[in-house]
């Protein structure tokens, strides 16, 4: 497909999510870490019903799939939802954004590790030693963790963990059943949504101070963020193929660490951007995107 058809959704897709961290760290302004993941997941949830019903397109009526919606979605949104939120309370979204960025690696990790028939290649492995190594620069692994909390750290690594567990068991359980994105995505979301709701009771308000912009950066988040993101994530896979669609990864980070820095002046320390460099080169030739463009330039 010509890029004019797929490129505008591609970079409006990046630069939502590039803007999420700075999403989350405004809305913690008046929700708490819980409060903001069932805001983002309730809003999607709601976005995603809409857009169903006026495509025409039911939720799912078996519940083995619900269950494993469920289950996905505790890897997707709850989980992962709150660890970024609860890591942002503690560091910069800067570093949230470029942490982020290992997503491919720990995909890759999970794939090899569940998948048997997945034989782990020289290159792959050789990318995630890359990519470890450009996670130990980002956090300035020689100054112990510098002034990032290492619980935030830590939460931060979790949520990528997360993300990476979902797209095996979803590629085994979800994809081979062919049922509309927009019904598995919205249904995802509601489960999400549904499993957060008592957390947001007990606790989701942090105060009752509801300034202009926290509360339209939240709305952006999940309408947004959670909602429309992955319409338009499902239309480049259409469009242009699943692995340029996957490499919105590589976009995300630049943007956060842009807007860190512009609208919340963040600091941002010369190995953080090495560190991330690194981690997006790790992952690119884990997935093998460096051999196809070295072998797609020597056909030209």
């Amino acid at each position: 497909m010509k890029q004019k058809s797929w490129l505008p959704i591609y970079l409006l897709l990046g630069f939502v999510w590039g803007c999420s961290f700075i999403f989350i760290k405004l809305g913690l302004e008046f929700l708490t870490p819980a409060g903001v993941a069932f805001g983002r997941c309730a809003l999607g949830a709601t976005t995603l019903l809409i857009i169903a019903k006026l495509r025409g397109i039911s939720l799912p009526r078996d519940r083995a799939v619900w269950f494993q919606l469920w289950i996905v979605s505790l890897l997707l949104n709850v989980l992962p939802g709150f660890l970024f939120a609860f890591a942002e309370v503690r560091v910069t979204t800067v570093l949230a954004g470029i942490i982020n960025a290992c997503t491919p690696l720990t995909t890759l990790i999970f794939i090899l590790l569940i998948s048997r028939s997945d034989r782990p290649k020289a290159f792959q492995l050789i990318g995630l030693l890359i990519g470890a190594v450009g996670v130990a620069v980002v956090l300035g692994i020689w100054n112990g963790v510098g002034t990032n909390s290492s619980k935030g750290i830590f939460a931060l690594l979790a949520a990528v963990s997360c993300y990476g567990l979902s797209f095996p068991i979803i590629r085994k359980f979800i994809t081979p059943r062919g049922l509309p994105a927009e019904s598995l995505a919205a249904t995802q979301l509601v489960t999400g949504a549904l499993t957060l709701l008592p957390f947001y009771l007990i606790h989701g308000i942090a105060k009752d101070q509801y300034r202009v912009g926290p509360v339209l950066a939240m709305l952006a988040l999940g309408i947004f963020g959670s909602g429309f993101a992955y319409i338009w994530n499902f239309r480049i896979v259409e469009l242009a193929g699943s692995s340029i669609a996957s490499s919105v990864t590589y976009l995300t980070p630049v943007v956060a660490v842009f807007v860190g820095w512009l609208f919340l002046g963040e600091n941002i320390s010369w190995n953080q951007p090495l560190g991330g460099a690194i981690v997006l080169f790790g992952a690119a030739l884990s997935q093998g995107r460096i051999k196809r463009f070295v072998r797609s330039s020597s056909t030209k």
